[in-house]
């Protein structure tokens, strides 16, 4: 494995926008990706493992719910302390991002806005420590950019629920503690459900063959006749809000995630440029090599100026949903184009493991999808300008 040596652009000087304590919480989530995770990233990869050993980190650096009151156990941070912490964890692996979001934002989130004090107690602290972990069941085979549509569903049946239905695509599946489910009543009203490893009819198939996300663990949530204490029920919020307002939290998170995606790619092609010779200098003197570089560094700032007004206004209670699906959006694409142009700076060895950059363009292709696709997000703004529903 090379060594990290990994140095984060900041063309427009936006460390003098951020409080000591924001650098000091991404200093230490930069510093610990460079020790922790860096070094096994690779071969986690190339094995299709999600490396279990480092969850302890990621709960020492204030990754599973950063934003969640220290009462439960979180740290207590702002929205732009929580992007940070996504920016540098991302730097690092999509995947390892994943974990990190869905345990904060699809998990930890619900259970605080929508959950009772009870359910606060019971998980949020296990949660916040990594001795639990969690995943998100929204997603079904058939239903995707259409969650309105899911059949998983659950019937009162006196002292307690009875669950049927199935989740796909879900991170964490395999191995998680806990997952929060939403599902339909009999009269079809969507509702949030905790359903805890070792129920009775609960399984967490892996899913197996991705060529993306491959030190992520991604399976299925599958639930044949579950049944679940009616104490597990989400009380606070139901309808499909209830799950899309989760969404927001963890589209927030992405917008600022995928710009590490982005500043790796480009730190990885602008040290190889400078390095690199061919035709008796190095290849960064040449003007297209020069042209891919200006360009990667531009939307990399515009992206930070972005993310980190999105934020400010997170931190205000004024972030809309259109707004955050803009910002991730915008940002997803411009990381994954930055992954394209640097692997073709570095030519062939831009698609071996050696370099991080091949992995994090596969990535990238789950996350332009995830969470809204490319697609609709652009039409989540088109509603919002126009006020015209493009999905119908």
């Amino acid at each position: 494995m090379k060594p990290d040596l990994f140095e984060a652009p900041d063309y427009y000087n936006i460390d003098d926008l951020l409080t000591e304590e924001h650098k000091l919480i991404r200093d230490a989530a930069r510093d610990w990706v460079k020790r922790d995770v860096s070094p096994i990233i690779e071969e986690a990869a190339q094995n299709a493992k999600f490396p279990k050993s480092i969850i302890p980190g990621l709960a020492e650096i204030g990754a599973f719910g950063p934003y969640i009151p220290e009462e439960y156990g979180g740290a207590g941070l702002d929205q732009i302390s929580y992007g940070l912490i996504m920016q540098e964890i991302e730097r690092g692996d999509s995947g390892v991002r994943s974990t990190a979001s869905v345990q904060s934002s699809l998990v930890m989130y619900p259970i605080w806005k929508y959950g009772n004090e009870d359910q606060h107690k019971k998980y949020l602290p296990k949660l916040a420590s990594g001795e639990w972990m969690g995943s998100f069941g929204l997603t079904e085979p058939d239903h995707g950019s259409n969650p309105a549509g899911m059949v998983t569903s659950f019937k009162d049946k006196g002292d307690h629920y009875l669950l049927n239905g199935a989740k796909l695509w879900i991170s964490n599946s395999p191995f998680c503690d806990v997952a929060v489910v939403w599902a339909k009543n009999e009269e079809g009203r969507i509702h949030g459900l905790v359903v805890e490893r070792g129920m009775e009819g609960f399984t967490t198939p892996e899913t197996h063959n991705k060529w993306s996300l491959r030190a992520s663990a991604t399976g299925e949530l599958i639930f044949q006749d579950v049944k679940v204490p009616k104490e597990n029920l989400l009380p606070n919020k139901s309808g499909l809000g209830a799950p899309l307002g989760c969404l927001d939290s963890a589209r927030y998170g992405i917008s600022w995630g995928v710009i590490g995606a982005a500043m790796d790619c480009y730190d990885t092609a602008l040290r190889y440029a400078k390095e690199r010779v061919q035709f008796g200098k190095p290849i960064a003197a040449f003007q297209l090599q020069q042209k891919k570089l200006a360009e990667m560094i531009t939307e990399i700032t515009k992206a930070q100026l972005l993310a980190l007004r999105l934020g400010q206004l997170k931190n205000e209670g004024k972030a809309t949903s259109a707004q955050i699906s803009m910002a991730k959006r915008n940002n997803v694409d411009m990381a994954l184009k930055i992954a394209r142009e640097a692997r073709q700076i570095l030519g062939g060895m831009g698609i071996t493991g050696e370099y991080s950059i091949m992995r994090h363009m596969m990535n990238l292709e789950s996350v332009i999808t995830y969470e809204g696709t490319h697609d609709i997000h652009l039409l989540i703004t088109g509603l919002d300008i126009t006020g015209e529903n493009a999905f119908k």
